[in-house]
């Protein structure tokens, strides 16, 4: 089983924001590190609910990704056609 710590870490890296926010990248990491240590649970549920909090910050933050669908694709396509010379302009 996955850590708190590890999760966030994790997601840290797959948002691409510790170089944007390291000191929201760095509060996340100790607030699920004292949601993983043992203890008192208000303490643990209060770090969760400051944790999603953070986390939802750093979300914001984030680059937008640059994944194309299908659309992107048929537009690449068609352009390259045009580039090559394969697509003529219609007659009216």
């Amino acid at each position: 089983m996955t850590t708190n710590v590890e999760a966030t870490e994790a997601e840290i890296d797959h948002l691409r924001v510790r170089d944007l926010a390291p000191g929201l990248a760095q509060l996340a990491l100790s607030l699920a590190a004292a949601v993983d240590n043992p203890g008192n649970v208000t303490a643990q549920s209060n770090a969760a609910r400051e944790l999603r909090t953070v986390l939802e910050g750093l979300r914001k933050l984030a680059p937008v990704a640059e994944s194309k669908d299908w659309v992107d694709e048929l537009g690449s396509k068609r352009d390259q056609k045009r580039e090559g010379g394969l697509v003529r302009a219609r007659r009216g």
